[in-house]
């Protein structure tokens, strides 16, 4: 079986085709679809990437979570296709209600871009299982409105119910409450986090680490654990 993920794209998208390659890189095909089609064309998961969608007017991801495709996508997430939000897709998916809680200004105002020690909180998800839970792993981070927000009760259920997927480590590059960096749905399928992991997914070609610059391949692993979720179910 191959597994088909595709990669929307939206105007104003930069990462989509680097998420394509990781994609390839995974073992998975990758399949560009456009924002305003209504055709998912029969993928078993899919990745919103990044970039600054309708340029981040009103607030960034606020136009793209109502865009045609986005019909789709809830539904495709309602019946339980992993679905990944990276950096302006987990803009998209706090906009569209797919994930709690929601993204502001950096706290220092200021765009970031470093690379990124987190902490993997959850191992449960069709997007983090082929990670250790406490495993520290590098992913490049670039962004400017990544501060995770949400009132207490939100927070409290999040880490509850072990729904906080990722948390930096070392820094806390934008202010986010309680250090978070990503977080995931109650059924496991959807995930968000402002990192980049299809930056990470490539030696020669990713973060610098202890064993040699550039060779951080902790990416990889999102997009093979999306694999062998959808493997599983198919079985």
């Amino acid at each position: 079986m191959t597994v088909r993920i595709g990669v929307i794209t939206w105007p104003g998208s930069l990462d989509d085709r680097d998420a394509q390659r990781a994609v390839r890189l995974a073992g998975a095909e990758p399949v560009a679809l456009w924002h305003g089609s209504h055709d998912l064309e029969s993928v078993d998961a899919l990745v919103l990437p990044g970039g600054f969608s309708y340029g981040d007017y009103l607030r960034s991801g606020a136009i793209a979570a109502l865009s045609p495709i986005m019909a789709e996508v809830k539904d495709a997430a309602a019946k339980g296709m992993p679905v990944l939000g990276i950096c302006n897709g987990f803009q998209m998916l706090v906009e569209a209600h797919l994930l709690p809680g929601g993204l502001i200004r950096n706290e220092h105002q200021s765009f970031v871009r470093r690379d990124q020690k987190l902490i993997v909180e959850d191992t449960g998800s069709a997007w983090t299982n082929e990670f250790t839970q406490g495993q520290e792993i590098i992913i490049p981070l670039k962004n400017g409105e990544g501060g995770y927000i949400a009132n207490d009760e939100t927070l409290d259920r999040l880490e509850g119910e072990g729904l906080v997927a990722f948390r930096y480590a070392g820094v806390n590059p934008n202010g986010s409450l309680r250090d978070i960096a990503g977080v995931r749905n109650e059924a496991g399928n959807v995930v968000g986090l402002m990192p980049h992991p299809e930056h990470a997914t490539e030696a020669g070609f990713g973060p610098n680490t202890a064993q040699a610059m550039r060779s951080g391949i902790d990416g990889l692993a999102f997009f093979t654990s999306a694999i062998a979720a959808v493997s599983r179910v198919a079985a």
